[in-house]
């Protein structure tokens, strides 16, 4: 049995708030240059070009690459044979985001209730998924969550018979929707398979996903594939001014469902697309 005291969780919570929110991940930032490359529109070309040098702002200055610095979406894979000392695994993680937000001078953007909307004043709680896996290993990924490509999102109850062309154009009626909303180049999550929240949680947790890597589901890696490329013919482009690029990838995650359903989840992401992911 490994023995994981709560404060060292606190500790890393923290530090991972204040990393994901002033500095890309290395697929990001790639696939951004790779972006600007491949960009046909002039004007598309100095958009990308733009948010390469707010990027690097960010990074000399040690300011948050946008202002909307997210809700805290936290992923932790805990193995079974670890234990948690020092109190609730849950709170450990909710002061690791207190301390982040607080500490990190980021922007507190989570309200208490709904309807009331009085701000918590320290951008907790997070939403936090929890799996169980063997061994003595912790994997926790943090992935705050801005709320203009959030608000952008989709859920879509088809039938069976709706099919691969029905998935298809479920995913590509929620990009045409969400338009220049969702700051393109946008990053495309899909769930597609389980339960109404089943497959909304595999959307949120594809955004996670390495960019440029692939599912391993035969007809889910061509329509990624397909999908971007028909993305990318939109015409939406960068900060939707128009071009080539719209979206850097499309990230489909699956899962068994009922004889009854097909259940489609579309979570998208703006080109920061925030995650920072650790073992502990």
């Amino acid at each position: 049995m490994r023995v994981i005291p709560v404060d060292i969780v606190s500790q890393n919570i923290k530090e991972m708030c204040i990393e994901a929110n002033h500095t890309l991940s290395p697929d990001m930032i790639d696939a951004l240059g790779c972006a600007k490359a491949k960009e046909e529109s002039p004007l598309g070309r100095q958009v990308l070009g733009s948010l390469e040098e707010n990027l690097q702002i960010a990074k000399d200055d040690m300011i948050p690459i946008c202002q909307d610095t997210g809700m805290a979406v936290v992923f932790v894979e805990a193995g079974q044979e670890v234990y948690f000392e020092g109190g609730s695994l849950e709170d450990a993680i909710h002061e690791g985001v207190r301390q982040g937000y607080v500490e990190g001078f980021l922007r507190k953007s989570v309200v208490k209730d709904p309807l009331v909307r009085e701000n918590t004043k320290d951008n907790t709680p997070a939403v936090i998924h929890y799996k169980i896996v063997p061994g003595q290993r912790v994997r926790i990924t943090v992935a705050p969550k801005g709320f203009g490509s959030e608000n952008m999102s989709r859920v879509f109850m088809l039938k069976p018979a709706d099919g691969e062309e029905g998935v298809k154009q479920a995913i590509l009626s929620a990009v045409k929707d969400a338009g220049p909303n969702a700051c393109p180049p946008m990053v495309v999550g899909v769930g597609v398979g389980g339960t109404f929240e089943k497959c909304a949680l595999m959307a949120k947790e594809a955004l996670t996903r390495t960019i440029g890597s692939e599912s391993r589901v035969p007809w889910a890696k061509a329509m990624e594939q397909e999908l971007l490329e028909r993305i990318n013919g939109t015409g939406i482009g960068p900060g939707g001014l128009g071009g080539t690029v719209t979206a850097l990838a499309v990230n489909i995650n699956t899962y068994p469902t009922h004889i009854a359903g097909l259940p489609v989840a579309v979570n998208i992401c703006c080109h920061v697309n925030r995650h920072v992911t650790r073992e502990i």
